[in-house]
């Protein structure tokens, strides 16, 4: 299997707390405090293996002076239906910025604003 070329992904934040209040709520799963290189540096990985070769892992960040909110990337969390984290966002402080919609042969996807104004994506295949 040949390895995926993103490896990692940060998601940068204001409120760690209330990031990670929305991310486990919306995608209904825990994130693993990690430790910074120094104290001022707060980081909540979501769970997967570094060693997988199929997807990337990544964390919620806080870290003095970086850059919060935008879309000029967008992080796609894979779902098995995109729908149903769309509509737990807005009950976790986020928005919907497009419903669930069709790509095709491609399958689904949804975008979504956390509660640090980050844009994100959700795919499914159904």
């Amino acid at each position: 299997m040949q390895v995926k070329p993103v490896g990692w992904f940060e998601i940068y934040v204001n409120d760690i707390e209330r990031a990670r209040a929305f991310y486990e709520g919306v995608f209904a799963l825990m994130l693993e405090k990690l430790e910074g290189p120094d104290a001022d540096w707060q980081m909540w990985a979501f769970p997967g293996a570094m060693d997988q070769s199929n997807g990337a892992s990544g964390a919620l960040v806080h870290m003095p002076g970086a850059p919060v909110g935008g879309s000029g990337t967008i992080v796609y969390f894979m779902s098995a239906d995109c729908a149903v984290e769309a509509g737990r966002a807005v009950a976790h402080g986020g928005t919907v910025d497009k419903d669930k919609f069709s790509l095709g042969e491609y399958g689904f996807a949804a975008l979504l604003t956390d509660t640090e104004g980050n844009t994100i994506g959700v795919h499914s295949m159904e």
